[in-house]
């Protein structure tokens, strides 16, 4: 009787095996199919379009900064690279507004590059988070010769200059004792020529570029000696991009894109239309695309290359970046040179501005509108009241409410 009982029970536990063995075979086929669009699919390749290098060289894209294949060198031919782009067609420019220089309009090209997160209806390839950004991090470099450096130098270093002695270097053109012992090593003497040429402009420039490589820092800025540079807001603009990406910002003094003959061949040119931001009001480069431009501006190459196509050192650097790089300039009305309307400009949003300027000696009526507590014979260029009403702890600000009208 025993020996009976085990034995049903070895059945039933034999039994209870191949029950549960059924079951685990059938449980796959009583769930519902999959779907395709379910399945988890294959990534795309990476590609150079996509990758990051580090230490400033990236080929990202990122915000308003209009991505493109890496470039073959001054060696591979100019006249073939450009006959294949299509350059004779006008070239858009991407727009910061006045109000708000965060936000940056998409680039011409691919819409799904070029905008800032939370854009709709657009993704970020190979976007960067923005930079983490401190004043140190700025090269901020002021082209002046040296008759203007009481008239015009002087006034800079009393105003915006006193916030950024550091990061701002002087290139002229001649000694200076004084200048020197106010600057420091920031006063650079090119030695180029004090003549107002195409020449000693772009040898100039040629020394700024050098000398913004060997500092180490994010960003080249260029600006006039009849620049006020309102640091707060140079800082905000470019804390929206990251200094690895290509970004070209600045304001065209013309409303259409510049046309050169590059003189390439013994036969005759080639024809090349580009954007260029215009010196007198002030331009910025990632250090990222500095580096980029390297074949063509560094070591004395800059002057040889605005040789090829005959003009002066901003439009050269235009030529560069959006001719050769084609790097799309990013057009911005925070940059203001005196050849505009300044007194057109609301006075509410002239504090929101990254650089301003004055009217010469045939215009000096062409300043900003601003209210403040020195007048118009006191501060003919407004760069002290603007100074104040940005600064009014400073110690020749008078006290009191710095925006009532005098």
């Amino acid at each position: 009787m025993h020996v009976a009982s085990v034995g049903v029970s070895k059945l039933c536990f034999l039994f209870s095996l191949v029950s549960c063995g059924l079951l685990l075979l059938l449980i796959p086929a009583l769930q519902p199919s999959q779907r395709q669009g379910d399945l988890p699919q294959p990534r795309p390749a990476a590609t150079d379009r996509d990758s990051a290098d580090d230490g400033g060289k990236s080929g990202t894209a990122g915000p308003a900064a209009h991505r493109h294949a890496q470039k073959p060198g001054p060696a591979s031919g100019l006249s073939g690279n450009l006959a294949g782009r299509g350059l004779s067609k006008e070239t858009k420019v991407t727009e910061v507004g006045d109000r708000r220089p965060w936000r940056v309009a998409q680039s011409h090209g691919n819409p799904e590059e070029g905008s800032l997160p939370g854009d709709k209806g657009a993704r970020v390839r190979g976007f960067r988070p923005r930079d983490s950004l401190a004043t140190k991090d700025i090269f901020i470099a002021v082209k002046t010769t040296k008759k203007y450096h009481k008239s015009r130098l002087e006034l800079l270093f009393q105003t915006w200059v006193s916030e950024a002695k550091e990061q701002t270097y002087i290139f002229t053109d001649g000694e200076d004792k004084e200048l020197q012992t106010r600057a420091g090593a920031n006063m650079v003497n090119t030695n180029c020529s004090a003549a107002h040429t195409r020449q000693a402009l772009c040898c100039k420039m040629s020394v700024e570029y050098d000398k913004f490589i060997e500092s180490q820092k994010k960003w080249f800025c260029h600006v006039d000696d009849d620049n006020y540079v309102i640091l707060p807001s140079l800082h905000r603009l470019l804390s929206s991009y990251h200094h690895s990406q290509d970004v070209y910002l600045g304001r065209p003094s013309l409303d259409h894109p510049i046309e050169a003959a590059e003189r390439v061949k013994s036969d005759g040119s080639v024809s090349v239309k580009f954007w260029f931001a215009t010196g007198g009001a002030g331009f910025c480069i990632s250090r990222g695309l500095a580096l980029k431009m390297s074949p063509w501006a560094s070591l004395g190459n800059f002057i040889s290359t605005a040789e090829k196509i005959r003009l002066p050192d901003d439009c050269t650097i235009g030529y560069i970046i959006e001719a050769l790089l084609e790097v799309t300039l990013t057009h911005t009305h925070l940059f203001h040179s005196h050849l505009e309307n300044l007194q057109k400009l609301p006075t509410d949003t002239v504090l929101e501005q990254v650089t301003l300027s004055y009217g010469g000696f045939e215009n000096k009526r062409n300043v900003v509108s601003v209210g403040g507590p020195f007048s118009l014979i006191e501060d003919p260029s407004r760069f002290k009241t603007i100074h104040c009403l940005l600064y009014p702890a400073t110690d020749w600000c008078p006290r009191g409410d710095p925006r009532r009208k005098t």
